[in-house]
């Protein structure tokens, strides 16, 4: 096939697939929560249940999920096994969220899948709305089309990560033997509770009768409440700190230096290209998986291991996009993942003054996240990501105010323009060591990352 026709022909490939795409995006949007795995049970029903084609890891937790998610990916991966990865939400394109061997599902394929599920969705969407309820949601229709996916490919195992909370997630529809919890923090509060106790009884959801548990440190009352409905299912329990643990960490050039203790034994010097300690206990969480899903819980072969946590990355997490000034963008966008942010800047970079640029959307905690922020970034400029539910820059203006002082807080709406003047107001200050980071949001990230040509 001739270049040009080959061009041509992506690029229809690409024009369907975005037309597939903005015809999801009219459903519910994934914010907009009914809670129930009903609707997404009854179309796999319908499809003859294409999440039960292969063995399944399941990952929840506040933080992290995404990087765990892509680790155990690339561990199994290096085993010679065909992988199926389900994360959001994404940063470019959508078909980003359903990867086959670590690699975006094509244009074709995805349109594919949709024409395959469509008629199913519809079925159920007719019988849900003449009972007076919602039909599929955009999320739960691309919880479908991935585990439809991951069967047509077929793949051996799928990595599943959770959308919200657990238990009523689109996504527990799967039967995983190996369930990751990773820390269970604030955030979704609305539709997860107010409580740790609320919020990780919803996470919990997940586990499934005779898994195995792989359960990151938590707070003493998430730790319970988890532990407890591990109990009620028979689930073998694999605590951080107390069955394993990060042994050792050492800051190296583009990453850290990392000791793992995992139930099959110990692996030392294993370098993971990520930044921030927070990254070493998804390590870890990820290895343990690996280790319960491939050995039973023993050892995997150690040059296996090395290969596949130095192949890892994470876009979107504390990920440099350009020099000069250091431009760095981070999907932090609850407390919890604001604390992780500022102690890896610390840590890694180092930066002699940070300017931030700060979007967060309308529902989140804007104060307690700007509040763990102020101790490292010298100034802030107040932004917004192109969503309907961005919160008004003149409103996060103000809460900013409030936190760093009138004097440290800068507005400009456009992204484009708050990251020249976050670059001047780095630069003009010291002649090295300056830095600036874009934060507070997954939209705003993914958008700063086409900005600095990575999308």
């Amino acid at each position: 096939m001739s270049k040009p026709n080959a061009e041509a022909l992506a690029a229809q490939a690409r024009r369907e697939a975005d037309e597939v795409y903005a015809g999801i995006l009219e459903r519910r949007p994934e914010h907009d929560i009914d809670p129930t795995i009903d609707r997404v049970r009854q179309v796999c029903e319908l499809l003859g249940d294409p999440q039960r084609a292969y063995r399944v890891v399941h990952v929840t937790g506040t933080n992290g999920k995404t990087s765990t998610a892509r680790m155990v990916e690339r561990l199994v991966r290096e085993h010679g096994l065909r992988t199926g990865r389900f994360t959001s939400p994404h940063l470019s394109r959508v078909t980003e969220r359903i990867a086959i061997d670590g690699e975006p599902i094509s244009d074709e394929d995805f349109v594919a899948t949709w024409q395959d599920v469509a008629p199913y969705v519809h079925m159920v969407d007719v019988r849900e709305q003449e009972q007076g309820r919602p039909g599929l949601s955009f999320f739960e229709v691309f919880t479908v089309m991935a585990l439809a996916a991951f069967a047509d490919a077929p793949v051996d195992v799928a990595i599943i990560e959770v959308g919200m909370g657990g238990r009523w997630d689109a996504t527990n529809v799967v039967d995983g033997e190996v369930a990751v919890i990773t820390p269970v923090a604030h955030d979704h509060e609305r539709w997860l509770g107010h409580s740790l106790v609320e919020i990780a009884g919803e996470k919990a959801g997940i586990v499934k009768d005779g898994a195995t548990l792989i359960l990151s440190t938590q707070q003493e009352e998430a730790e319970a409440v988890i532990l407890g409905e591990a109990a009620e299912r028979g689930a073998r329990v694999i605590r951080e700190g107390v069955d394993i643990e990060v042994l050792d960490r050492q800051v190296a050039v583009g990453g850290q230096l990392l000791t793992l203790r995992g139930t099959g034994g110990v692996y030392t010097e294993v370098f993971l290209p990520l930044f921030g300690e927070h990254q070493a206990h998804n390590a870890l969480a990820a290895l343990t998986a690996t280790e319960a899903l491939m050995a039973g819980g023993g050892a995997l072969d150690g040059g296996v291991v090395e290969a596949a946590f130095a192949d890892v990355d994470s876009p979107g997490r504390l990920e440099i996009v350009r020099s000069s000034p250091t431009v760095i963008v981070d999907g932090a966008h609850n407390p919890a993942g604001a604390e992780s942010l500022v102690a890896a800047l610390d840590e890694a970079f180092a930066f002699q003054r940070v300017v931030g640029v700060i979007g967060v959307m309308g529902d989140k905690d804007a104060e307690n996240i700007l509040a763990t922020l102020e101790p490292a970034l010298a100034e802030i400029v107040i932004t917004r990501a192109g969503s309907d539910r961005s919160m008004e820059v003149d409103d996060l203006a103000e809460v900013a105010v409030d936190v760093f002082g009138e004097d440290r807080v800068h507005v400009r709406e456009r992204l484009d323009d708050a990251v020249t003047l976050a670059s001047d107001l780095a630069e003009g200050a010291v002649e090295r060591g300056a830095g600036v980071v874009v934060t507070g949001s997954i939209v705003l990230v993914a958008e700063a990352r086409v900005l600095f040509g990575r999308g």
